[in-house]
C-alpha cells in the first residue's frame, strides 16, 4: 500500500500521535523525544522505557512508492550483512517487518548512534571513507535497483526547473534572467554528459556528504539512504572534494588510495562531476521551491525567498557553467 499524495501535512504528526504509531510497532515510549535535523522526512531520537533510546523515521508521504522505500532497506541490510558500517532499521516486535505502514506515514525505526559529522580536512579520515565506499560500490554493481530511478537530467534538472519558475519565490526582476541561465546550464551539462558516453550504472548511497557520515573514535558510519539511486560510482565521492584546487588533489588521492584496496577507482568519471555540480545545484532549488509550503523549510531556510538569494544563485549556476566547460573533471564549481 502506498502513502496517499492527498491533502496532509507533518502538522498532523502530533507527539501524542508519533508516540503512539511507535507504541503500536512494539516499542514501550517513556514519554520523552528529540526532534533531530531533518526536514524531508521527520526523524525523532525517542526515548523507552528500560531501554536504550531509539530513532524513528517517519516517511514524507507520496515522496517514494512503497516498493522504493522497501528498496532502501533492502539495500541497507545486503551492506549490513557484509558488515560495511551503516545503520539497519529494527525489526518491529509486533510485525517482525523493518517497515511499516501507520497511515499516512512509512515509519522506521532505528538503533541510535551517536557520532560528528565527517571532518573532510582529515585526510585518514578520507582514507577511511575510500574503503567504505570502495565496499559499498563492490556490492552496489552487483545487482540493479527495481524501483529506484537513475540519477538523471529529466527529475534533477527539467524538474527542478519548472518547480523553481512555478513557484512565486523568484523575485520578478530574476525571473527571465534565472531561467535563461539555469536552461544554459542544463544545456551544457546534457551536453557534457552526451559527449561523455555510457558508463557504469550503479546502486549508490546517492547523497552521500560529510553530514551523511557519523565518525566517533574509529568507527564510522553512513546513515540515510533515503536519497539511494543509480548512477556513476563518482556521485558518491565527489561531495568530499573541498576546497580550492589543491586541497581537492589532495583529497582525491586519499580517497583514491582507500577506494582502490576494494574496487578499482572510477578515474574516468572524474569528468563527470562538474556535471553532477551543476543538476546539484539545480535539484536543491527546485528541492526547496518544491517544499516552501511546508512550515519546515521556511523556517530553516529562510533566506531562500530574499532576493539576494537569487542573485547568488543566478552567479553560482554562471560559474558552473564555466565548469562544466572546463577540460578537467576536477572542477567543480561554487559547491
Amino acid at each position: 500500500m502506498d502513502a496517499p499524495h492527498g491533502d496532509w501535512d507533518f502538522a498532523s504528526l502530533t507527539p501524542d500521535r508519533m508516540l503512539d504509531d511507535i507504541e503500536s510497532l512494539g516499542w514501550m515510549c517513556d514519554g520523552r523525544f528529540l526532534a533531530l535535523n531533518s526536514y524531508e522526512n521527520r526523524v525523532y531520537q525517542i526515548g523507552l522505557e528500560e531501554a536504550e533510546p531509539v530513532v524513528a523515521k517517519f516517511y514524507r508521504p507520496g515522496r517514494w512508492p512503497a516498493d522504493a522505500i522497501a528498496e532502501e532497506h533492502s539495500f541497507v541490510a545486503e551492506l549490513d550483512a557484509q558488515e560495511i558500517p551503516v545503520v539497519a532499521a529494527l525489526p518491529s516486535p509486533v510485525t517482525g517487518k523493518r517497515l511499516n505502514f501507520c497511515d499516512p506515514w512509512w515509519v522506521a525505526i532505528y538503533p541510535r548512534r551517536g557520532g560528528y559529522a565527517l571532518e573532510l580536512d582529515q585526510l585518514d579520515q578520507l582514507y577511511r571513507v575510500g574503503q567504505i565506499m570502495g565496499r559499498l560500490h563492490l556490492v552496489g554493481e552487483q545487482r540493479d535497483f527495481a524501483h529506484r530511478p537513475a540519477i538523471n537530467t529529466a527529475d534533477f534538472g527539467h524538474a527542478a526547473i519548472a518547480r523553481v519558475l512555478s513557484s512565486d519565490l523568484v523575485p520578478d526582476n530574476m525571473r527571465s534572467v534565472y531561467e535563461g541561465v539555469a536552461g544554459d546550464l542544463l544545456g551544457r551539462v546534457e551536453s557534457a554528459l552526451a559527449a561523455f558516453g555510457e558508463y557504469p550504472r550503479i546502486r549508490l548511497h546517492g547523497d552521500c556528504h560529510a553530514s551523511n557520515v557519523l565518525a566517533r573514535d574509529e568507527r564510522m558510519l553512513l546513515v540515510d539512504f533515503d536519497d539511494a539511486r543509480s548512477g556513476p560510482a563518482i556521485q558518491d565521492l565527489w561531495l568530499f572534494l573541498s576546497g580550492d584546487t589543491a586541497s581537492r588533489n589532495v583529497a582525491l588521492a586519499e580517497l583514491s588510495e582507500g577506494y582502490e584496496q576494494f574496487r578499482p577507482f572510477p578515474k574516468r568519471e572524474l569528468a563527470l562531476i562538474a556535471p553532477l555540480a551543476g543538476l546539484r545545484l539545480l535539484h536543491y532549488a527546485g528541492w526547496l521551491a518544491e517544499r516552501w509550503s511546508d512550515p519546515a523549510f521556511p523556517a530553516a531556510f529562510p533566506w531562500f525567498g530574499e532576493p539576494r538569494y537569487w542573485d547568488q544563485h543566478v552567479l553560482d549556476l554562471r560559474e558552473q557553467i564555466s565548469a562544466v566547460q572546463e577540460p578537467h573533471g576536477l572542477k567543480i564549481g561554487p559547491l
